[in-house]
């Protein structure tokens, strides 16, 4: 009998967020433990305080409080787990994300990684720089993030995030 299929991490989405996070899909530990950036080596909470996103640095099991701070999560791949050259091309839905963006019309999105910009925009990872992206008038503010995966270590940079935290805190 085939596996179901079910989202592996749920979307922590409403409406008018003041920023939401998108990952190319749930790492393997991630959707093991139900809770977003989970791995031990992934930086993405720590970089949230650093930054200074959050007020203090939360611990992977407390994603959805974030929620009270108009923060939100989703995936381009709901399906998938592993990292990005794991996930199958099928179960990347841009679609679907375009259709929660439109509902739920949060004020900035920010890409965890490069891959996960490229999928968006259809383009190679090369041609996408970090930071703030060109507004197209139609979509949110964007946000290109250096992955904060621990197997993203030699490209690494906070530069960014703080670019990204002081756009929302503007």
């Amino acid at each position: 009998m085939p596996e179901p299929t079910l989202d592996r991490l749920p979307d922590q989405l409403r409406e008018n967020l003041r920023l939401v996070f998108v990952g190319t899909a749930a790492s393997t530990r991630s959707a093991a433990v139900g809770h977003y950036y989970a791995h031990p080596g992934n930086r993405f909470w720590r970089a949230l305080h650093e930054a200074g996103i959050t007020p203090r640095r939360y611990q992977p099991s407390e994603f959805a409080a974030l929620l009270a701070l108009e923060i939100g999560f989703t995936d381009l791949s709901k399906s998938g787990a592993g990292m990005d050259h794991q996930i199958e091309a099928a179960s990347i839905d841009v679609p679907g994300f375009r259709a929660k963006v439109e509902k739920y019309r949060p004020r900035t999105i920010a890409f965890t990684s490069k891959k996960a910009a490229s999928l968006f925009y259809g383009k190679p990872s090369s041609v996408i720089s970090l930071g703030r992206q060109q507004a197209d008038g139609q979509f949110p503010d964007v946000f290109v993030l250096a992955s904060p995966s621990g197997a993203a270590s030699g490209r690494w940079t906070l530069e960014p995030w703080r670019e990204l935290a002081a756009w929302i805190a503007a």
